[in-house]
Parts: structure tokens; sequence; C-alpha cells
């Protein structure tokens, strides 16, 4: 590809000549970000923005310097969660990269029957069914399985492995005030969530000495598309290398905190 100050910013093939590989054009520059891919064609795993994804990190949640991971969902020391932005949200599709921008995996709602969305299309009365989704890898193989049963007021989410091990529950304590959620695993309480205000745009993740081990940020994406889209942003941060279960309860917790957890506060945010 010829580019020029013209040339919009995107994925396009390397300049270089690496067969199968995407380049990150800024609109001025090549970025030293890359991703598997052919000219034309998307790629099956969500891509990002580089330069958008470190503004989130870096400025929209004040994360400095976080070190280095292991390039996987389980090994990252930050998480940036991105809904894809759709004027009408029928089903929930996330992408999931590291700071850099460099994708980690996805989050896919799945089994959601055509009743389900022609009642999210005309209502909110999908909040009182059972949803459920996967959290995939970078490669498509599904890791964790959350579902959250039909609810009423108060809303639970169960967490299990995709050969049906249960790993845990993340449980809404309360539905007025500040929403706070159980962390439990084999029946003890390991952790819990505590939104940091009543809208509960930003959580505190604590261990069972009430210590923060993580947090969540909610980030700004401009009034015109919170307005007018579905799409909701996240970044978790990691403070410290975690045991499991309570690693994959922290992170299943982040990837899903909106159709799991924040959604179901809104009516009273």
């Amino acid at each position: 590809m010829t580019t020029h100050p013209n040339t919009p910013a995107g994925w396009y093939a390397d300049p270089q000549g690496t067969p199968d590989l995407l380049r990150w054009w800024d609109g001025t520059r090549w970025t030293e970000h890359t991703h598997p891919g052919r000219p034309g064609q998307a790629p099956q795993q969500p891509v990002a923005d580089p330069a958008k994804i470190q503004r989130q990190v870096q400025q929209q949640a004040g994360v400095v310097q976080p070190g280095a991971g292991g390039g996987t969902l389980f090994t990252e020391p930050v998480l940036v969660v991105n809904q894809k932005a759709k004027l009408i949200e029928l089903t929930n599709e996330y992408g999931v990269f590291d700071q850099q921008g460099r994708t980690l995996g996805s989050v896919v709602q799945v089994g959601q029957s055509t009743l389900k969305k022609v009642a999210r299309f005309v209502s909110s009365l999908d909040q009182f069914m059972t949803h459920r989704l996967e959290i995939r890898d970078a490669q498509g193989q599904p890791h964790l399985v959350l579902t959250r049963p039909r609810k009423f007021v108060k809303s639970r989410v169960i967490v299990e492995r995709p050969n049906g091990q249960l790993v845990g529950e993340i449980v809404q304590q309360n539905a007025i005030g500040k929403i706070n959620f159980s962390i439990e695993a084999n029946g003890q309480r390991v952790g819990a969530i505590k939104a940091e205000n009543w809208r509960a745009w930003n959580f505190s993740i604590v261990d069972h000495t009430d210590t923060e081990i993580a947090r969540i940020t909610k980030t700004w994406e401009g009034l015109a598309k919170t307005m007018f889209t579905t799409a909701d942003n996240y970044v978790l941060q990691i403070h410290r290398q975690l045991p499991d279960p309570l690693l994959s309860l922290v992170v299943a917790t982040a990837l899903t905190v909106d159709t799991a957890l924040k959604q179901d506060a809104r009516g009273f945010g």
C-alpha cells in the first residue's frame, strides 16, 4: 500500500512485505503494532487502535508502568475490554486487549434465542432472562463460561470451566446504594467487588482481607458515542499475581462486568 497524509488510520498490509501480516498506520506513519490478517479481510479476532488503547490505559484509567505480562488473558496485569459499538444492542460482543493494543481474546454471548433478542430490542425485559457468555482466548478457544440466571432484583453469576467444572460465583449483595458483589469459591467468600459510587461507573476488587487487588475503570468515549451507541469500555488493572480460583473470578468479573453486573445497577443509577 502507498500511504500519504490523507490515508486514514487503520490496519493495512505490512509495508515490509511480510505475508499475512497487517501493520497499524496511525494516519501519519507506520507504527510497531501488527496483527495477523490479509488486506481486505477482517481479522477473525477483534483489533484495536493501539493509540486509543494506550490513551485509555494511561490517561483515562491512570495506569502508569504496570509492568510486562505473559501475553494471555490470565497473565497480563492490564486488560482493556472494549464492546463493539452498535446503535442497537441485540447481542454482547467484547474485544479484550493488552495495554499495547494486542488482541488477547474476546467475550461472546451465546445461546441467545430470538425471543431474547426481540425483548432486548423493544424493552429491558431481557435483564430478567438467563444470559450465558464465553470468555475466549486469541485463538477463539473458550476458557471460562459464565451463566447469569434470570433474576428479579439481585443477580448472581456462575463461573465454570468449559468442561462444566465450577470455578465459583459472583453474588449481588444489595440492590440500593453502592452496588456490592461477593466473590465466592468452594462455599467461601474469597473477595468482593465494590462500586465506588451509586452510579457504579468504577469498581474496586478486594480479597478476603478487604485489601484491593484489582480495579475496574470505565473509560469515557465521548458524549455522542455514549448517548447513541451501546459501547462500554473498561480497563482492568490487577495489582499483583493472584492464585486461582481468585484470578479466574477476577478476570471473569472484569470481562463481563457490563452484561453480568453493571447493567443490573443501571436501574438504581
